[in-house]
């Protein structure tokens, strides 16, 4: 009690002592402390007017702002135009209709004379909206079935007619010998049973126009969708799962009952569900089914399965795949689809022909590790980067062939590829234009810690610069391609909009105004993003908060972001910025503070990415060790008085630091950390460390929960109880081994009603002030 005393008038002392204070119970409050910064930019429809989402006033939730040109501020919008305004509208080049779903019926609105016409709403909502080639077909999904509207004919007709499960057929009974006996008796009931025939067979010869049913039995029916023409419609089966999920407990409820919802599939080969891609022809009114079996590697077998002796020799089989509905050219006679092994170690392109269900591959890409990166999403169910250029038979797509995630085009009738960005940075976000002869590019092509925005010809040549100051843009470009509506952010300034002209080096004017008072009243500062050399070499980029000459107190933290594949050392405003903020609480104390984008993370590339491949906890801690090496080396600390800690990832980078190097840092705080990853969810763990049942050696040597008979220093762990993402059971089976092992200098911290991300105010300032006290207690002499 009198050491905690102690802690906590030291604590105070240090901070009123320095001329510019911070409070951990204000920072803690996170935006209602710093100023909620507006998110979801867009544009009105006649692009006279941006709107936003935005509370500046602290409300329980955000409302609508609008800002038109002129205007000395934003202004609340009324709810009706608010509600609109945030529609998912589908839209043809230069049309002056739109068309949007809301409340699951179809309308269409003339933007010229804001004319709103309801074309159908029914008891079954629809979804899904897709637009013809034709001006004013549309296309929709209702029931898991495809619908076409013709807003010249005024006519809603159904293309297809399926149904999940088996048809159920008539059964025929024997006659009874009353109705033997009466066709044997009696003319009259023979013509009219010959009639019945004769009636049903013709009716078979012609065919009807409604679509016959189609039963797909107990498979999940996925990406239904139709082509420009409706004339064809794609979709995927893929089988039911029977995993057995995570559940988990929640103890504070409403009722006072205890509550178990389900959570979770654990990662394993149980989840690699097999696929079927399904075409419907509407002409033939049949279903037929593409055979993917010739596509090339898809019988190869992974690296790592030279290490087991089971493996090695396994025979060839065609892996199993996910397929995503086809992107279409304008007129719909070229189809492209994005395949995925679902190992997610390869990626194909492939050309559809929708007449004979047969393709043509024109891009396969691989990786030993996994597929991901920019516009190339890392689970294998989800889509990327892929569309077709204005002359209809080209197509755009990303790839890391050369390390870094750059932009590529592919003609599909002449097969010429051609790569239209190229070096050590990576395309982030790709925007085609209106008129598809030019790509909006956000990039980070002037530092791996900014978000540069930049105009390309379609047919390749030179980067345009728009918006390349440090910091991040998140851009939004108006309907007549003349304006931005700009989110900016730098290290120490959140995130506000801004509006500038589409032009070469264009100026930002800002519109919105979000930091408090309260957060204006403090110098924040402007973390250097250092580079140190790794073990092996590599470059790795940190942010560094160094303290007063006066102040300094010769230890250091060590911070280590969550998410693995995350960037924090960077010149924008950080999703971290409660940590932010207490690292400036930390250096005013003394502190060294050191956030390292250690190997996995984000923005550096295909090699950096998967440094991680197969060990966690390898090069990702080395990287933290490393960066402590530097902190001695160049800024005097005691290498005897370093801490480190971090949540999620980092919590998890935090336990392997203290139980796989014992005695490199003297304490460190755990937060909702992985502590086995056999225990956590299927598409991230799957692509790192590949499943448990094929390379269970990659799961021992990666979690935690295998070294904790090595646990040296100081370790407090903090997890909410109902977390659904990192389950609060991880950190309870972690405890228990500290238990069975009489480990002694450790301690868990448990939070009833928190998730995966904290929300309640209280809850962040027991935390903080639990780490706080672990290093202050620790650290200092």
């Amino acid at each position: 009690m009198t050491k905690n005393i102690f802690i906590l008038a030291f604590l105070i002392l240090s901070i009123s002592g320095n001329s510019q204070t911070l409070k951990l119970e204000e920072i803690m409050k996170g935006e209602s402390f710093i100023g909620n910064q507006p998110t979801n930019g867009r544009w009105s429809l006649d692009g006279k007017k941006v709107y936003f989402e935005w509370n500046p006033t602290n409300d329980i939730d955000a409302n609508t702002y609008l800002w038109q040109k002129g205007a000395a501020k934003p202004v609340l919008t009324e709810p009706k135009e608010a509600a609109f305004s945030k529609l998912d509208f589908k839209r043809k080049p230069n049309s002056d209709i739109v068309y949007y779903i809301d409340n699951g019926g179809l309308y269409s609105y003339t933007v010229s004379t804001k004319l709103v016409k309801k074309i159908i709403q029914q008891s079954n909502p629809i979804s899904n909206i897709d637009l013809g080639t034709t001006a004013g077909i549309v296309f929709f999904e209702q029931n898991d079935n495809i619908f076409k509207y013709n807003a010249k004919e005024g006519t809603v007709l159904q293309i297809t007619n399926f149904n999940k499960g088996t048809k159920k057929e008539k059964t025929s009974d024997k006659d009874s010998f009353l109705v033997t006996q009466q066709k044997e008796l009696f003319q009259f009931i023979k013509d009219k049973e010959a009639k019945k025939q004769w009636n049903l067979a013709k009716s078979k010869a012609v065919k009807s126009d409604f679509a016959k049913e189609y039963f797909y039995g107990k498979d999940n029916l996925y990406n239904l969708k139709a082509n420009p023409n409706g004339n064809f419609a794609t979709f995927s089966l893929v089988e039911e799962s029977d995993v057995k999920k995570e559940k988990m407990e929640v103890f504070i409820t409403d009722d006072g009952y205890n509550q178990t919802p389900d959570t979770k599939e654990k990662v394993s080969t149980a989840n690699l569900l097999k696929t079927k891609f399904g075409i419907y022809s509407v002409a033939k009114d049949t279903v037929y089914y593409v055979n993917f079996s010739t596509l090339s590697h898809i019988q190869d077998t992974p690296k790592y399965y030279e290490s087991y002796d089971n493996l090695k020799n396994k025979a060839k089989e065609d892996r199993v795949i996910s397929t995503q509905a086809p992107v279409y050219n304008e007129d719909g006679s070229l189809a492209i689809v994005d395949i995925r092994s679902q190992d997610n170690k390869d990626r194909w392109l492939v050309s559809l022909n929708l007449e004979n269900g047969t393709f043509k591959e024109i891009e396969h890409q691989h990786d030993d590790a996994w597929i991901a990166g920019p516009g190339i999403p890392s689970y294998s169910f989800d889509s990327g980067v892929l569309g077709f250029l204005a002359d209809n038979e080209t197509i755009y797509f990303q790839s890391e062939a050369t390390g870094y995630s750059h932009l590529y085009t592919y003609n599909v009738k002449s097969n010429k590829k051609i790569q239209l960005t190229s070096g050590n940075w990576e395309v982030r976000e790709v925007t085609l234009s209106k008129d598809k002869k030019t790509f909006y590019l956000t990039t980070n092509t002037t530092n791996p810690g900014n978000r540069n925005f930049y105009k390309l010809p379609a047919i390749g040549g030179t980067l345009e610069p728009i918006l390349t100051k440090d910091g991040a843009h998140e851009v939004v470009i108006s309907a007549d391609e003349k304006s931005l509506l700009v989110r900016y952010s730098y290290k120490n300034i959140p995130w506000d909009f801004y509006i500038a002209e589409n032009k070469k080096n264009t100026t930002l004017q800002q519109i919105s105004s979000s930091p408090s008072e309260s957060f204006k009243q403090y110098k924040w500062r402007e973390p250097e993003v250092i580079t140190f050399k790794a073990q092996d070499g590599t470059p790795v980029n940190a942010r560094l908060y160094v303290p007063k000459a006066e102040n300094a107190n010769k230890a250091a933290i060590i911070f280590v972001h969550g998410a693995g594949y995350l960037q924090n050392a960077h010149n924008f405003w950080s999703n971290y910025y409660r940590e932010y903020m207490f690292h400036n609480l930390l250096t005013d104390l003394g502190y060294t503070v050191l956030d390292i984008d250690y190997r996995g993370s984000d923005g550096y590339g295909r090699d950096f990415r998967t440094g991680i491949y197969r060990f966690m906890g390898g090069k990702d801690l080395s990287d933290q060790l490393d960066g402590k090496k530097y902190l001695v080396e160049k800024y005097g600390i005691d290498t005897n008085r370093v801490g480190i800690y971090g949540g999620s990832y980092g919590g998890f980078i935090t336990l392997m630091g203290m139980l796989t190097t014992p005695g490199e840092f003297k304490s460190g705080a755990a937060l909702r950390s992985v502590t086995d990853w056999a225990h956590y969810n299927h598409e991230y763990t799957g692509n790192i460390l590949n499943f448990p049942e094929t390379d269970p050696e990659a799961y021992k040597k990666s979690s935690p929960i295998y070294f904790a008979d090595n646990l040296k220093g100081n370790l407090v762990m903090l997890h909410g109880m109902v977390d659904d993402n990192v389950e609060y059971k991880d950190i309870v089976r972690l405890s228990q081994r500290f238990i069975e092992l009489q480990k002694k200098n450790w301690s868990l911290a448990s939070f009833p009603v928190e998730s995966h991300g904290f929300k309640e105010t209280y809850s962040w300032i027991d935390e903080y002030s639990r780490i706080l006290n672990l290093f202050n207690s620790t650290l200092l002499k």
